[in-house]
């Protein structure tokens, strides 16, 4: 082997070696060590006893949990569904009981069913523990519509190394009417299988399969647009984008009451925190609260993604770009890496 070659070895191992540096730094970042951060919770009565209880646990929590009080359980019933709390505790002598919201976050709510625990066990009292939200009979952790995420991610950026490489030769506006309809196969393929093959999802399929189309047009768009400038580090880059950043503050496995502030911040506004949190509150909360914001921000994603299009077919007219020699085109599409 010569050392041309090794060079050229060495130059494409830089891509997974720097896939694994940023898992590992995204991956254990997020999810090496979940500590409450902001855990919206609260005590039901509005007696001086509950407002007591409301401080003292405040104060023994840190800035951690954020503790209100609440009148009435129907207050608190109507603020989990506006998914303004995580839980909320109702002092009872010998029935306390502890309201959550499964379907927003399964994790959020153990972490606040472990705070209130200390409470019934030092009265020596059972906690009884209600979940005010009904999942898909094939979602009972109410993950899956993360898993969901994933598939459709992959999907999506997998597919933008073949179009933007295999595809090269074709003017831009051809490359981009590819790339939306593969958005809609691989939207077809996600809700099918969440849907009638593992049940999943089980109402809605419609206002879903828009929902999956909007998130993976947005991302093969992005990545069509930037192919024109990165070429075959693309993949690095939607990695980077929708996977690295993408499922870590997504909500799926902890939602942002447990993970830092950057990570926390990002749940705000990325495209797959706008997935998984506007499908939960248009399935599993009555309310639907946040889901207009949820599904604006996926349109945000998606204009991004016509942008970048548009300037990238600009650019290319201006500067023709090389043909690419087909062993180029496979070697570029070989490093589209599923994770």
């Amino acid at each position: 082997m010569t050392r041309l070659q090794l060079r050229h070895v060495a130059g494409h191992l830089l891509t997974p070696l720097l896939m694994c540096l940023g898992m590992a730094f995204a991956y254990l970042g997020a999810f090496h060590q979940p500590t409450p951060n902001h855990l919206e919770l609260a005590v039901v009565g509005d007696s001086p006893q509950a407002m007591v209880l409301a401080q003292t646990m405040k104060d023994k929590a840190g800035d951690g949990v954020d503790i209100i009080t609440v009148p009435t359980r129907e207050a608190a019933m109507d603020a989990l569904d506006n998914r303004d709390l995580v839980a909320a505790y109702v002092p009872e002598a010998q029935r306390p009981e502890l309201l959550v919201a499964t379907a927003g976050s399964d994790t959020s709510a153990m972490a606040a069913e472990v705070v209130f625990r200390q409470v019934s066990d030092h009265q020596g009292v059972p906690l009884v523990v209600t979940d005010v939200t009904t999942k898909a009979g094939g979602d009972p952790t109410g993950q899956g519509l993360f898993f969901l995420l994933v598939a459709l991610s992959v999907g999506a950026y997998g597919s933008v190394a073949v179009i933007g490489a295999a595809g090269a030769t074709l003017r831009m506006r051809v490359r981009a009417a590819v790339g939306v309809v593969t958005a809609l196969v691989v939207s077809l393929i996600g809700i099918l299988v969440a849907g009638p093959v593992f049940g999943v999802i089980d109402h809605d399929y419609a206002a879903v399969f828009g929902i999956a189309w909007l998130y993976s047009a947005g991302i093969i768009l992005i990545g069509i647009g930037l192919h024109t400038f990165l070429k075959r580090w693309t993949t690095l880059a939607l990695i980077t984008l929708f996977v690295m950043l993408n499922f870590t503050t997504s909500g799926g496995v902890y939602g942002p009451q447990l993970q830092n502030g950057f990570f926390g911040a990002l749940h705000s506004f990325w495209n797959g925190a706008d997935f998984v949190e506007g499908l939960r509150s248009l399935l599993y909360f009555d309310s639907a609260a946040g889901f207009g914001m949820r599904l604006l921000g996926l349109f945000a994603w998606l204009a991004v993604g016509v942008v970048l299009v548009g300037v990238a077919g600009r650019y290319e007219a201006r500067n023709a770009p090389t043909p690419v020699a087909p062993a180029a085109v496979e070697e570029e599409i070989g490093e589209s890496v599923a994770v």
